[in-house]
């Protein structure tokens, strides 16, 4: 029986694990998993090395005081592997934690795969010089990615977006609305502040005190938070000054319909975006960061975007407010403009389609498209 060992260190990663998992499993049912996991991983079999949530980290300040105990998960990941000798190790995203694996592990000579390509275009370019000889394949999520890796001598597949297979483009409305007593009128906000505890606790109150100022142009304003396992036992403390209780979509099945059903939404920087530009969501970006964090990242920044769906669109379709723009004054200025006018959101959405085109895969699913890169390699 072939031995797959799998690495996702958070809750995105989770999902795109799982999804590999399954894809692997219709094509090949002899196959087994072995690695570290979260939840959606471990539905389908896996039975993680050590808690996934102990990987979900972000930033340097934030990462410094867990550096011991990091390098001892690394090298208790690297033992498991040369003990069980997989066919095929593939790491997926957490490129913090995930490339110094591949790299302790290439004396053992077993196939590697880096699922999510390193965003060193966005910043620090530099490090790309460190990634030749650290995978057989590399899997990217985003069109142009190959072209950029190829530049560095280094090979690389676009397998397509998963936020196609995420179903949000098609929910009900009238559904989400109608179990939850709002009225077709009402306006409804999605408020995503972060799937990882430090982003949530950054962006809640800002988050809140935006709450409260739209409040007053819209008093029946609704809230919708959809909550990541990893940020959930958290919430209802992070939101508690919020000035209305929001709906808190505790798993995946309400959150196309939710989606649906959202008039706007205030987004931190990520894939969220891309979730809502499938759901024809208009939105406004947020993000702040620890400011040592945030000082460092934007000097060495190569980019004119943090959102997904400006970059690929090349134009900034949705407003940007990052770091000390992250206010809720202006944050509420541009939330009101899509709530009070039509035509911004109608903007907004037209521009969607394009973007969402360029991350499909030649063929089949992106979950499809990376099965058979892993395969490829067994």
């Amino acid at each position: 029986m072939a031995l797959i060992w799998l690495l996702a260190g958070e809750a995105s990663g989770d999902l795109l694990g799982a999804r590999l998992m399954d894809a692997l499993a219709r094509r090949a049912p002899e196959i087994a998993f072995a690695g570290v996991g979260g939840p959606r991983m471990r539905a389908r079999g896996l039975e993680s090395l050590f808690p996934f949530e102990e990987l979900s980290l972000m930033g340097l300040v934030e990462v410094l005081p867990r550096l011991v105990h990091l390098r001892g998960r690394l090298k208790r990941a690297a033992a498991d592997i040369a003990a069980r000798r997989p066919a095929a190790v593939v790491t997926i995203d957490s490129p913090g934690f995930a490339l110094r694996l591949l790299r302790e592990i290439r004396p053992l000579g077993v196939p590697r795969a880096h699922y999510v390509a390193p965003q060193v275009w966005a910043w620090r370019e530099g490090r790309v010089r460190r990634f030749p000889g650290l995978w057989e394949r590399l899997l990217c999520l985003l069109p142009f990615e190959p072209a950029f890796f190829a530049r560095h001598g280094l090979a690389a597949t676009f397998v397509g977006h998963p936020v196609l297979e995420s179903g949000l483009g098609g929910g009900d409305a009238a559904r989400f609305r109608a179990a939850r007593g709002i009225p077709p009128g009402v306006p409804l906000l999605l408020a995503l502040p972060g799937s990882r505890p430090g982003e949530v606790a950054r962006h809640a109150g800002i988050f809140g005190a935006t709450l409260t100022a739209l409040l007053k142009a819209h008093p029946g304003l609704q809230a919708v938070v959809p909550a990541t396992p990893a940020v959930r036992p958290m919430l209802g403390q992070a939101l508690a000054g919020w000035p209305i209780r929001p709906i808190i979509l505790e798993t995946d099945e309400a959150k196309p319909d939710a989606y649906a059903a959202a008039s706007a939404a205030l987004c931190k920087s990520g894939t969220s975006a891309l979730e809502l530009a499938l759901a024809g969501v208009p939105m406004v970006i947020a993000y702040r960061l620890n400011p040592i964090t945030g000082f460092i990242a934007h000097r060495l920044a190569k980019v004119s975007y943090a959102s997904l769906v400006n970059l690929l669109a090349g134009r900034e379709v949705v407003p940007e407010l990052l770091q000390e723009r992250c206010t809720p004054e202006l944050l509420t200025s541009a939330l009101g403009a899509l709530l009070d006018d039509p035509r911004e959101a109608a903007t907004q959405r037209a521009a969607f389609g394009p973007i969402l085109s360029s991350l499909a895969p030649p063929r089949g699913t992106p979950s499809e498209a990376a099965a058979e890169a892993v395969l490829g390699m067994i």
